[in-house]
């Protein structure tokens, strides 16, 4: 197991350093794009665009340009912003960070308790009026824009029905969760159950589909056979079995919401967070900012891939020898 893990601590770090290779020859080798005529301006003069290119370093080799930039980013952690000149790149990841984290860790927590709870119901009331009704709830919060329900809760609680019923809803926004706790949590619960919504309908159907087919495997009759009660065969044989296409599942989506997928999410309710930062970062094309929350990204969903191999490997023994 400890081989296993080594071996996939090793492929992280390679696959990191392809991907801020390959981010790098994107924005600083593709032909047509120019930093440093951004940087100065429209209508910048020749003398202007080779002042810019000198003082940022963009005269010289690509390799040279990658490893100063690597090493200001990655070993000094002094990489500025081409846009907001003097403004350190690492801050602002750091402050965007937390804000991310906290929608997403959240989010997932409710998704997967409740992916997992309504896909185990709906298998254990198959051929009952449960089980559809179960899906047609998954299928809709499948169907739902993430964006489109959360302007609908922002219409009901922030306007609509702000001064009654939820009174108690705090306006857009985020506050930390060391300054107020208690906002925090206020601040974070519908964008939690809104983005959560999404995955929990997925989860369910895939965790549905992945027991009715365990329950058919050979090792489920077995159970049966030496008179085990039919939900210790559902949670204690079939469920742990079905739970390894999740896991993988779940690994995906969470790397990927971290990295900044949860934009639409963090746009809606005015949350400051990654996705935020590298939208605005690409729209002003500060390729610092986006090489910085590239990076951020991919370590995230890399490192949430290979947590998930070896919880995998943790649960079928067989994945260790491939």
């Amino acid at each position: 197991m400890t081989r296993f893990a080594l071996r996939r601590l090793l492929s992280t770090v390679l696959v990191l350093f392809a991907i801020s290779v390959v981010t790098f020859l994107i924005f600083f080798a593709t032909p047509g794009v120019d930093p440093a005529a951004r940087i100065a301006g429209r209508n910048a003069d020749p003398a202007t665009l080779a002042q810019v290119r000198h003082e940022f370093g963009l005269d010289r080799p690509l390799p040279v340009r990658y490893v100063l930039m690597m090493d200001h980013l990655l070993i000094k952690h002094d990489l500025t912003s081409y846009v907001n000149r003097g403004a350190a790149v690492i801050p602002q990841i750091l402050h965007a960070a937390p804000v991310t984290l906290s929608l997403v860790i959240g989010a997932a927590v409710i998704w997967m308790v409740f992916g997992i709870l309504i896909g185990t119901v709906s298998a254990a009331t198959r051929g009952t009026i449960a089980d559809p009704v179960l899906m047609i709830v998954g299928v809709v919060g499948v169907s739902v824009p993430v964006y489109w329900l959360g302007e609908v809760v922002n219409l009901i609680t922030q306007d609509k029905l702000h001064s009654g019923v939820f009174s108690w809803v705090p306006p857009l926004g985020y506050v930390s969760l060391t300054a107020n706790p208690v906002q925090w949590a206020l601040h974070l619960l519908f964008p939690w159950l809104t983005l959560a919504v999404l995955y929990a309908g997925i989860y369910a159907r895939v965790l549905r589909g992945e027991l009715l087919e365990a329950l058919n495997e050979d090792y489920v009759r077995t159970a049966r056979a030496k008179g085990l009660s039919e939900r210790r065969v559902l949670i204690a044989h079939a469920l742990r079995c079905s739970l390894i296409p999740i896991v993988s599942l779940f690994g995906l989506d969470f790397g990927a919401l971290i990295g900044g997928a949860a934009l639409l999410n963090e746009v809606v309710f005015g949350l400051p967070g990654l996705g935020l930062l590298t939208y605005n970062s690409l729209q002003n094309l500060d390729l610092p900012v986006i090489i910085a929350s590239v990076l951020y990204a991919a370590f995230f969903i890399v490192l949430a891939n290979a947590v998930v191999d070896v919880v995998y490997a943790a649960i079928d023994p067989r994945v260790r020898r491939a």
